[in-house]
């Protein structure tokens, strides 16, 4: 926080208002910055926690949030990101495995991994572009049956046939 003042004292972030130690007054009652002496132009999330007036008590502190407050505290989301980063890293190790020595644990490992790392993926995409409450519900609830489908697809494909690994390396031999 005291770097955060100290450069509002050097580049004129006195509340928005020109009280600040470093502030000047440029052309059109706007603030300049005491060594730039061009206007201060700040994104509005900065400028608004600069105009909030210290609390009587509070020594001036003030608190950033970043994030809304209905999601900082929330531990499922943290969570899945951790569980996305885990799936990609196990699938940056069972690439090379499958390569090296594949077998049937390798299959059905990379079958789970690559239906889970496509759901989660896809399911983002649904999530941003897929607009209206119902519609987004549907395109989601559709392709968590694709996934399924996708999964046990693959495991048909593991028990039945070759094999995903033997699949690939059949396919590079062509």
């Amino acid at each position: 926080m005291a770097t955060l003042w100290r450069l509002s004292v050097l580049f004129g972030a006195g509340g928005g208002r020109g009280e600040g130690p470093g502030s000047r007054r440029c052309l059109g009652g706007r603030e300049c910055a005491l060594f730039l002496r061009t206007p201060v132009v700040r994104p509005a999330h900065v400028s608004a926690f600069l105009q909030d007036r210290s609390t009587p008590g509070w020594c001036g502190i003030q608190h950033i949030h970043l994030s809304p407050s209905h999601h900082s505290g929330s531990k499922a989301a943290s969570l899945h990101w951790t569980g996305e980063r885990v799936v990609s890293v196990l699938l940056l190790g069972l690439i090379p495995a499958a390569y090296l020595n594949p077998c049937s644990a390798v299959d059905y490992s990379l079958a789970a991994t690559l239906t889970l790392h496509s759901h989660w993926g896809i399911g983002q995409v649904v999530t941003d572009y897929v607009r209206g409450a119902a519609l987004q519900k549907a395109a989601k609830a559709g392709f968590l049956v694709l996934s399924a489908f996708t999964f046990a697809g693959l495991c048909y494909f593991n028990y039945h046939d070759v094999g995903i690994c033997k699949a690939v390396a059949m396919l590079w031999k062509l």
